[in-house]
Order: structure tokens, then C-alpha cells, then sequence
């Protein structure tokens, strides 16, 4: 084929002097054979705009040069034709006082590594999130990082590093998987070269870069591959709305509208009603979307097109590199959501099995249902496949356990918000949950009450959607979430000289054992359950504490009974006729202890029951 030789000429500004300081260039690489074939290439380092650039390579062309308000950043976008081969992509710099390169890898696509990717994270699976900072600390040579900006290191502190990282996952594989772990979601892996609280990694410094006190781009490639080889799935938390105070973006910005910009700080007013109030003024929406989540995370303007590029193809390029299969959105709801529709689409467009899940913090069925795919019918129409369901979870399991029964209160509120699901495409894309590294455990949620706690988990391996478990529910761990730090302890037993190691038998409590083995016979009961996985549901509305519903398909049918008040409940089989019609026989799924149907059942109090319908 032809070779299209690539010259770059700029207007040539004289100067002087300037340090040689190597251009960078975002993405750091791209593949032969994308979907898309076009991808657009951010250049960054002193006064590249003003360089005459040159490269020649077969397949390749130039669609479009792009200079900015910055000398120090020039835009090229690119045209990687299917007739390109792999190989080094070098820019030249045609000015004989600048020696500097630019050097463009083209791959081939991520395949050959007998390991599938971007295969989806769907009802059949059981995701366990955790703090890589926080669960294990697997290479203690990756502490401390000379040069980074936070050198804490004290486990005395919830706010310092305790040096967990991706090699410490690796070495617990087996202990996930055998809880009946499927996928594994892990707070952000990103840089995050910032002065102080980079234990969460929410707060991006290099987009590019994985954090190499979590052990870098290799550790995350072997945790891939190797969840990968057992069956397993990857799950990356993903932010577009912000980026931390240090990103080179911020100290050295490209243009002026490449962040939100006010008079003064502005912070969002976390107000998402704003953002579908019939009645909403102008200026709350804008502060919404727009404010700055906090001082330390400036807010990206998304409606400027090379910053929204930027995030996509690193979206891209991230699922591709590592062989990400679920994408977990932060902060979903202060994004643009005009852009989060275009970028969703680029994703589903190239991977159209990978999954999308949204973190919708939000007050309200009909509020979450505007930010994912829904029946409503709106201006705006979102195409978010699936959330976080904090509903459930919020106005859900919580009340259902901690308030007595009433007609609006207890398991009613979580009958209530079920009933609702009419609102979504489809419910069973949504991720349920018991907590996470932003709220109270709920063992503390429910005053450490072990009762409830199993109650909540027999819930979770048993509703509809996709169930997540926050590392260490299954342990026993607590902690209110004021501050946050007080529910990301570690996990003892991740560091060498741990006096008790809770990831073995012998190292736990008979109470953390016992909520141990529940978690992992309903996770591996769930996994060979395809009534659970896939199946429909049938719900009663609750009656005197009393909660009865179904998961079921033509091979299984799977009889569900939450008992929430203080005494004894007699189970009536003929009430729930539509479930358990023509079969004689359950059998509970833990301790597998069978009842005949044709007879009266007691349920004690604070129980709930996981029977399987026998004929």
C-alpha cells in the first residue's frame, strides 16, 4: 500500500531557548483494527504547538491539525486505517535546535492471551469490591514511591497509606473464589500523585499511568490475566466528572474552558433534582453539573470537545489495554450527561458485551430511573444500561431491618421500591448492595445485630440485579462512615506480622465464621442457581413483618421468606398459590433441612429462609 507521508507545518515562533523536555503523548497508544478507526492524539510538553513535526508510516493519515490556547499542547487527530501494521509511529522535529521525538505505538488488538475480556457483568455474577490500599499488602518494596508527592505510611491512620496493593489481591484469589466471588471490582487503580488522602484513588493525576504503589501496569495486567484463567471478571471503577488539583491538566491547563471555570469556588450542590425540576431555574442546574465536587478535584468541562475526547479513548483504550469486562462509573450523576450518552455509545459501540453500571447516589426511584435506560418519557433519555441501586439499598434492606412494620414503614419500604422497577428497562442490569467504601457497614447500620446481617445477606444473593458485597461484610467488619476512613479498615491478615490472619479459618471468631459460611453457600448456591440468576420474580405484599417472594424459570423456582418482626411467624403455603403451586416439598439452600408443604411452618423471628420449591 502507498505510504502516506505525514507532514506537520506550523507557524514557526521564534524562540530563543526553551528546556528540551520530552513531549508526552495521550493516548500512548493505539490499535489497527478499532471499530473507529479515527483516534485523536494530545501532545504535551513545552512549546510543542510551535514545532515543525514530520513522520511517515504506511496506512496512517492526518485528518486534522488542532493548536490551543497553550504552547504547550497541539492536537492531531489520526486516521488508523485497517491496512496499517503494528509498529512505532515517530514524529521528528524538523528544527535543528530541538532534537525531541514523538513516538506513537500502533498495536495489534488484545487477543492470543487465552483470556476473554470485555465479556460483561451481568445477574449471574456476584462482585466483591474492595480497597487495594486496604485488603492486601502483597509487595512491600512498593510502599513508599520516591518522587510521589504522599509518603504516609502508617496503618495507625485512616487517612495515610497502608501500602495494599494488586499483588497482595493476586496472592487471595483463592479466597475470593471460593466465597463464590465472580467479578472483582476494585476502587480506582489510576495515578493519584497528590499530597495527601491517595488511598481512595479517586482523584486522578495521570490518566495513563497505573499507581505504582499498587504495583503499576504489570501487576494490573497479571491480576487481569489471572482472573481471567479461573473464570473470573474485571471490574474498573471509572471517573470522568473531576480529576485531582495536580493533574498535569490543571497545572498546565490546555486551554482556558478545559475545566469548569467561576468567579470563585463554586462547589456542586449535589442537588440532582435540578437536573429534571420541570420548574428548576438555569443557575441550579449549572451549579450541579458544573461546581467542582471539592477543592482537590477540579471539575472537567466535557462540553469542550478535546477534553471529552481525552476521556473517551482513555475509557477505550483502558478496557483494551487491560481487558476490563464491567465499567463502573463514579459520581455518574454530576457528569454531562449528554456526554456520558456519547461516550457510553463509543464503549458499547466497540465492546457492545461490556457492562456499564453508574454510581446514582440519589433520593428516589423516579430520580435513578432518569439517569439509566427507563419507560419514562423525558427530553432527555439516557443510555446507562444500568446503577448502583441505592434505592434498594437506602430506602430498601435498611428500613426493612431497623424500623418496625408499618403500612409505609419497614419491609414494606423495600416491597415499595421493588414495585417500582416498572420505571427501568431493565432492572436486572442494576448492581444491589449492603455498603461500600462511601457508607456505614451494615453491621453498624443494623447496631450489630448478626441476625439482621444474615437476614440482609440471604436479600442480597436472592433479589433481583447483581449482587455486591464490600470487602469484609463477611468478617464481620464495622465502622460508621463519619468520616469515611472509619469503613475502609484493613483487612487483618493482608500484612506480614498481622497478630490474626481473618482470611482463614483458624483466624476467625465462631460469629465471623458463621456469617463466613453463610455468605459462601448462598454465593455458590447463587451461582449454580439459574433461577436466581436469570429467572423472574414474584413478590406478596408483606403482612405483619412478613415477606414472601419468588425467583423463578422453568427449571427452578426458589421460594424466598423474610421474617422481620420480633416473634414467631406461621408460613401459610396456600396464601403464595401462584408460587408454590404443584410442589410438595422445600428445601432450605444453607442448612438443607426440608418442610412439607402440606403442612403449617414457623419462621422465629429475624429469619429469613432461602427454600428450594421440590415436586
Amino acid at each position: 500500500m502507498k505510504n502516506f507521508v505525514l507532514l506537520l507545518f506550523f507557524v514557526f515562533g521564534f524562540i530563543s531557548s526553551y528546556a528540551q523536555t520530552p513531549i508526552q503523548v495521550y493516548p500512548s497508544n493505539w490499535w489497527v483494527g478499532m471499530k473507529n478507526p479515527k483516534v485523536q492524539l494530545m501532545l504535551h510538553g513545552d512549546n510543542v504547538r510551535d514545532l515543525k513535526l514530520s513522520a511517515n508510516y504506511p496506512g496512517v493519515r492526518v485528518e486534522k491539525i488542532s493548536k490551543v490556547e497553550s504552547p504547550n499542547y497541539l492536537f492531531i487527530d489520526l486516521v488508523i486505517s485497517r491496512a496499517a501494521k503494528p509498529g512505532s509511529l515517530v514524529f521528528k522535529s524538523a528544527r535543528p535546535s530541538d532534537s525531541r521525538q514523538v513516538v506513537f505505538e500502533i498495536k495489534p488488538r488484545r487477543k492470543g492471551k487465552g483470556t476473554a475480556f470485555a465479556q460483561g457483568v451481568t445477574s449471574a455474577d456476584f462482585i466483591y469490591l474492595l480497597m487495594p490500599d486496604r485488603f492486601c499488602n502483597g509487595d512491600t518494596g512498593n510502599d513508599r514511591v520516591a518522587g510521589m508527592k504522599d509518603q504516609s505510611l502508617n496503618r495507625d491512620s485512616m487517612y495515610h497509606r497502608h501500602g495494599g496493593d494488586m499483588q497482595g489481591v493476586i496472592s487471595k484469589l483463592d479466597y475470593l473464589q471460593d466465597l463464590g466471588v465472580t467479578a472483582l471490582w476494585m476502587t480506582p487503580v489510576l495515578e493519584n500523585d497528590m499530597p495527601n488522602r491517595t488511598e481512595h484513588g479517586y482523584a486522578f493525576t495521570n490518566h495513563y499511568k497505573i499507581d505504582p504503589r499498587l504495583g503499576g501496569a504489570n501487576a494490573y495486567h497479571q491480576l487481569s490475566d489471572a482472573l481471567h484463567k479461573r473464570g473470573m471478571k474485571l471490574v474498573q471503577d471509572a471517573v470522568y466528572n473531576h480529576i485531582g488539583a495536580h493533574h498535569f491538566t490543571v497545572t498546565d491547563p490546555p486551554m482556558k474552558d478545559w475545566l469548569h471555570q467561576w468567579p470563585q469556588y463554586t462547589q456542586t450542590s449535589y442537588k440532582d433534582q435540578s437536573l429534571f425540576d420541570p420548574y428548576a431555574a438555569a443557575a441550579d442546574k449549572a451549579r450541579m453539573s458544573n461546581g467542582w465536587f471539592t477543592r482537590e478535584m477540579p471539575d472537567i468541562n466535557q462540553s469542550n470537545l478535546f477534553a471529552a475526547n481525552y476521556l473517551i479513548q482513555h475509557a477505550l483504550w483502558c478496557v483494551e489495554t487491560f481487558g476490563v469486562d464491567g465499567w463502573r462509573i463514579d459520581t455518574y450523576i454530576y457528569n454531562d450527561l449528554e456526554f456520558m450518552n456519547r461516550c457510553n455509545k463509543a464503549l458499547l459501540d466497540e465492546y457492545p458485551s461490556l457492562s456499564l453500571f453508574g454510581e446514582t447516589w440519589v433520593h428516589g426511584t423516579a430520580n435513578q430511573a432518569y439517569f439509566t435506560l427507563n419507560n419514562l418519557v423525558l427530553p432527555f433519555k439516557s443510555n446507562l444500561p444500568g446503577v448502583t441501586d441505592f434505592q434498594t439499598n437506602l430506602y430498601g434492606i435498611a428500613p426493612a431491618l431497623n424500623q418496625g412494620f408499618g403500612w409505609t414503614d419497614g419491609v414494606n419500604k423495600l416491597y415499595q421500591t421493588l414495585t417500582n422497577d416498572f420505571l427501568y428497562k431493565d432492572p436486572m442490569k442494576h448492581v444491589i448492595f449492603l455498603d461500600n467504601h462511601d457508607v456505614s457497614r451494615f453491621l453498624s447500620q443494623v447496631n450489630d445485630d448478626t441476625a439482621k446481617l444474615k437476614m440482609a445477606l440471604a436479600w442480597l444473593f436472592t433479589c433481583r440485579g447483581i449482587p455486591q458485597l464490600y470487602y469484609g461484610t463477611e468478617i464481620l467488619m464495622k465502622g460508621v462512615s463519619n468520616p469515611d476512613g472509619l469503613v475502609r479498615a484493613d483487612f487483618e491478615g493482608g500484612w506480614r506480622g498481622d497478630s490474626l490472619n481473618k482470611f482463614t479459618v483458624q483466624g476467625r471468631t465462631k460469629a465471623e465464621n458463621s456469617i463466613h459460611d453463610l455468605t459462601t453457600k448462598l454465593a455458590n448456591f447463587r451461582k449454580n442457581s439459574s433461577a436466581i440468576k436469570t429467572g423472574r420474580m414474584l413478590q406478596y405484599v408483606p403482612d405483619d413483618g412478613l415477606y414472601v417472594y419468588f425467583r423463578y424459570d422453568q427449571q427452578q423456582s426458589i421460594m424466598c421468606v423474610m421474617n422481620t418482626a420480633d416473634t414467631l411467624k406461621t408460613i401459610d403455603w396456600s396464601k403464595f398459590e401462584q408460587g408454590t403451586a404443584n410442589f410438595r416439598s422445600a428445601q432450605n439452600v444453607v442448612n438443607k433441612s426440608t418442610l412439607i408443604m402440606d403442612k403449617a411452618a414457623a419462621i422465629p423471628a429475624k429469619q429469613m429462609w432461602v427454600l428450594e420449591l421440590k415436586k
